[in-house]
């Protein structure tokens, strides 16, 4: 089976694997098979972009399975006219991008976001843009937003991406301490109180708390 083959492959098994789980409907699927995963990952790991495992990318960083992506993108539950905001650069954000309005993502290494960027202009995405900052204060210049993502872990409940959300918005992120298990968390905001739903365990790194000067 050629190169090509085995990708259609490994994103049918990802499609069996979500719909197992009643996660994500075709416009989710849609969205990740027009955004080419492989492409997002370095060279010796593109046989691994539809699986289950993180897989290493530059300046010592990882890309999170595709399953735990699609489910915390399906928890967002996104929609053309939302604004968002998230974490880190690549894959997801382009995802996201092609499900919602306007996507501003932060990433500590401008590495990353401007080869994130590239990647997003060459898919034709023109509604997505990445930001290098310290992601730890979020974005209230930019906001309020529809829904936040966050893929690095909080200790405690994230009050001041809380406070970003706009009414009836949605976050999702890791809370639970840097060198354990997290719970990957979803928290809607109703009024001036939240509803928070358990979605699974993780094991992601702390966001750090500065952006990198060298990378």
């Amino acid at each position: 089976m050629n190169e090509a083959g085995q990708e259609r492959e490994s994103f049918a098994a990802f499609m069996l694997r979500m719909r197992a789980r009643g996660i994500g409907g075709k416009e989710l699927f849609a969205a990740m098979e027009a955004t080419p995963r492989a492409g997002f990952l370095p060279s010796e790991w593109y046989a691994a972009a539809w699986s289950q495992r993180m897989v290493p990318i530059a300046c010592g960083e990882a890309i999170e399975g595709c399953d735990l992506q699609a489910r915390a993108i399906d928890a967002l539950e996104l929609s053309s006219g939302h604004r968002v905001l998230g974490t880190g650069s690549g894959f997801t954000a382009a995802v996201i991008a092609r499900l919602a309005g306007r996507v501003l993502t932060l990433d500590r290494y401008k590495t990353l976001g401007v080869e994130a960027q590239l990647r997003w202009e060459n898919l034709g995405l023109t509604n997505v843009s990445a930001r290098h900052a310290d992601g730890c204060e979020g974005a209230p210049s930019d906001g309020p937003f529809d829904r936040i993502i966050v893929w690095a872990a909080f200790d405690e409940l994230p009050r001041r991406f809380v406070d970003q959300l706009a009414t009836g918005g949605i976050m999702v992120a890791p809370i639970g301490p840097g060198d354990d298990v997290q719970m990957m968390t979803k928290l809607a905001k109703v009024g001036s109180r939240f509803e928070r739903t358990d979605l699974e365990n993780v094991r992601l790194q702390p966001l750090f708390k500065s952006a990198a000067e060298a990378i």
